[in-house]
């Protein structure tokens, strides 16, 4: 049987059970309907993977509750025979059906079905498609390379506003490039270079190298990226990160933001694929994706050598997020998705109080903050009350590791290992523990003293007021003449005692000053 006649009986008998069985309409949206706070859900149909994301609801930073991914390889053999891998065809509807009912299950409000590559290039992509609906009952976008093209860059956008540079999201069956002058999306291209499309090309006249070059050196705006940074997106290019990370000693194991210079990047690609592929299971301890890294690595060694960029800074934010991300108003664009982030954690786990007021309160003991030094400061006001429900004897180990660990936006490893710091101090009173030692390497000396006055000012200010941070309105903190003098109201609604004494000489000690509490005498009442 031919590949397009066996493709066809894979349609046709695939495609009749479960019709509709999802519970979703025509359109691909749950029948609930759609409003302010539901779940959403994004299933993207890659040329090597299948993958359904929900979403906590569309947010400027939507928190991802349930991700499974199928690699079924849909795109292997397109570049040749044109159609569909029969055998991706069949695994892929079974975990469409799967993902539809899982969507159902947890009442999905919205859940959109977007196509790539290979089903957009296949000959058979429209009768994978039509597939789909009958079994799944789901309706699937097929985006064109242009779209797929903006919607990566949108998903780095929306991990990291104001991006400058050069993204690259590689997918199984293609490669897009995207321009980003501060956060305005320039120009864009999508190239036939996926690792499951260079398998096909052969060793032969240079093979894939030689066509990579090609395609990259048709570019003529490609070399003006040189010395701006690169934005790396996909899962190939993910794992190389991984890899990275591990050889390297990397102490904090999180993709999103994570930065190689260009020159090591450049090297370790290398490295790459020059390894057999015992080598590379050894080094990755999986055998996932084997077959796509060394092609992955060598898409990027030679992207590397014709761009130079500075540096690799990798976002976990793709597609998917650049869908949701597109969804939103303006303003919503707008908002800076880590105070957004933050902010939504102090409404689920925060007990009491405004943390607006620590803010205010701890303002005088950082003169000359930048703004981002200010945000900074912000979201750790943000996440001070986070371990306020554990066992006292673990609140620091378990705050520092939630804040350090969890999926926040817009964070460079260091401010990320900044806030986790000034989290642990905020319960622990201090930084210098074998458990912070691997991540105060990420930070400057400076900003880790700084992250240790933070938090110390930060377990002061919970000490007096309790939590019910109104009470720190009737309080003022002040450094000045070599003191750091706290005032606390007269009435004795604020009342001083041992472990407020123990805090304001902590907090001095660090900032090499001396600490004074005052309280003013209650005025005596006329007899």
């Amino acid at each position: 049987m031919s590949m397009d006649k066996r493709a066809a009986a894979n349609f046709g008998e695939l495609g009749q059970a479960g019709s509709n069985a999802s519970g979703f309409g025509a359109s691909g949206v749950a029948t609930v309907g759609e409003r302010v706070g539901e779940r959403v859900g994004v299933i993207d149909i890659g040329s090597n993977s299948i993958r359904l994301v929900v979403y906590d609801g569309l947010t400027r930073s939507p928190l991802a509750l349930f991700n499974e991914k199928v690699l079924c390889g849909l795109g292997r053999g397109v570049e040749k025979a044109g159609v569909l891998n029969p055998d991706g065809v069949t695994q892929g509807l079974a975990a469409l059906e799967r993902f539809a009912t899982l969507a159902q299950g947890m009442r999905v409000g919205r859940l959109d079905v977007i196509a790539t590559a290979a089903v957009r290039d296949a000959r058979d992509g429209a009768a994978f498609v039509d597939a789909i609906r009958r079994r799944a009952g789901l309706t699937v976008r097929v985006i064109s390379g242009e779209e797929e093209a903006r919607l990566s860059a949108m998903g780095v956008l929306s991990g990291t506003p104001g991006a400058d540079g050069l993204v690259g999201d590689l997918g199984g069956g293609s490669l897009e490039l995207v321009t980003l002058d501060r956060g305005v999306i320039g120009k864009q291209v999508t190239l036939p270079l996926g690792p499951l499309r260079l398998m096909e090309v052969g060793s032969t006249k240079g093979g894939p190298a030689k066509l990579i070059d090609q395609h990259l050196e048709s570019l003529p705006w490609l070399p003006a990226m040189r010395g701006r940074p690169f934005y790396p997106v996909g899962g190939s290019w993910r794992a190389i990160a991984k890899l990275h990370m591990e050889q390297s000693g990397h102490p904090l194991h999180i993709i999103h933001h994570y930065t190689i210079p260009s020159a090591d990047a450049r090297e370790f690609t290398g490295l790459i694929g020059r390894q057999s592929r015992s080598s590379l299971e050894k080094m990755a301890g999986s055998r996932r994706r084997l077959d796509t890294l060394p092609l992955a690595g060598l898409v990027l060694e030679r992207l590397l050598r014709i761009a130079q960029p500075s540096k690799l800074v990798f976002s976990a934010y793709g597609l998917r997020e650049g869908h949701l991300y597109s969804l939103l108003s303006p303003e919503g664009q707008r908002e800076d998705p880590l105070m957004a982030s933050a902010a939504d954690w102090a409404r689920r786990f925060v007990r009491m109080g405004d943390p607006a007021l620590l803010m205010s309160w701890t303002a005088g003991l950082f003169a000359g903050e930048d703004d981002n030094a200010i945000r900074l400061r912000h979201a750790a006001c943000l996440l001070s009350d986070v371990g306020w429900a554990d066992h006292p004897d673990y609140r620091a180990e378990h705050a520092f590791l939630r804040v350090l660990r969890y999926p926040f936006p817009a964070l460079d490893h260091d401010e990320r290992a900044f806030l986790a710091l000034a989290a642990h101090a905020r319960y622990a009173g201090t930084i210098d523990t074998p458990l912070t030692a691997p991540v105060r390497t990420l930070v400057s000396e400076g900003q880790g003293m700084k992250a240790l006055v933070l938090g110390l000012a930060l377990r002061l200010a919970h000490t007096l007021s309790g939590g019910a941070t109104a009470l720190l309105e009737r309080t003022s903190l002040k450094v000045g003449d070599g003191r750091i003098v706290l005032t606390l109201p007269d009435d004795g609604s604020v009342p001083s005692g041992e472990a407020v004494q123990r805090r304001i000489d902590a907090l001095a000690k660090a900032m090499n000053l001396k600490g004074d509490v005052v309280q003013p005498l209650r005025p005596q009442a006329a007899e």
